[in-house]
């Protein structure tokens, strides 16, 4: 949309071309990404570079699908026991949910349970912040360092007023490195934080239910309380039944 607008607006690809200046790119691109690797320890740094293309591989979390799951798990340990959850697990893909069980089938405390998995919970949450905090910070540093590639361009025009000729072009070179600031924060930068940030709030939230679901097998209550407990994370909107806990109708 936006080469759309600019080719629009000049009716020429020569026009699509004036936009584009090595000097103020360098400054602004070269500026933010320096600035924001000063900020970090060089593994953090590459790390949020890397994290760009999670937003292209984003996993399906169904959160609906899991709370089935516990359920159907909370079945198979109230007719046979908790010890028959080791074998329900021994297919499942999901490592949080897994490790959950065999810390429950091996008879550890439920608040030492919690203890563990919240633990975990919380390491996860903290790496995925980091690479959040990346794109936020480079998105902060994009306006500002625009923002300085402007200030040297009118510096720069300002010290050669005596040519008239070259005001309007120098201008339109100090006001392009704003443009990028402002491209590099809302094209780029912005939308990562934001998608990464939803990512983020979903599989924590599903790791709750992993939590409280599991949890509440090992205390060993109604499959339909757990359900109706469970269904309590997600919107009214989308509590669809699962099927009848125990098979029953």
């Amino acid at each position: 949309m936006l080469v759309y607008g600019i080719f629009d607006a000049t009716g020429s690809v020569a026009g699509v071309l004036s936009y584009m200046d090595f000097p103020s790119a360098l400054i602004t691109f070269g500026g933010s990404f320096s600035a924001t690797l000063a900020s970090v320890r060089l593994q953090e740094f590459l790390a949020g570079l890397k994290s760009f293309s999670l937003i292209f591989r984003m996993p399906t979390l169904n959160t609906l699908d899991m709370i089935n799951k516990i359920i159907e798990l909370s079945n198979v340990a109230r007719k046979g026991g908790l010890l028959s959850l080791e074998e329900a697990a021994a297919d499942m893909e999901e490592p949080f949910l897994k490790k959950g069980i065999f810390l429950i089938v091996d008879g550890t405390d439920p608040e030492l349970v919690r203890a563990i998995m919240e633990t975990e919970l919380t390491t996860t949450e903290g790496r995925h912040k980091n690479l959040i905090g990346f794109w936020d910070t480079l998105g902060a540093m994009g306006p500002a360092w625009g923002m300085i590639g402007t200030l040297v361009g009118l510096i720069n025009m300002l010290n050669n007023l005596n040519d008239a000729d070259a005001i309007g072009p120098s201008m339109a070179v100090a006001l392009i490195t704003t443009l990028y600031g402002s491209l590099l924060a809302n094209w780029i930068c912005i939308p990562v934080s934001n998608k990464l940030k939803a990512a983020n709030a979903a599989e924590m939230m599903q790791k709750e239910i992993m939590i409280e679901g599991l949890l509440s097998i090992q205390a060993g209550e109604n499959p339909r309380v757990i359900e109706e407990k469970l269904k309590s994370f997600i919107a009214p909107r989308e509590r669809v039944n699962p099927e009848p806990a125990g098979g029953e109708e």
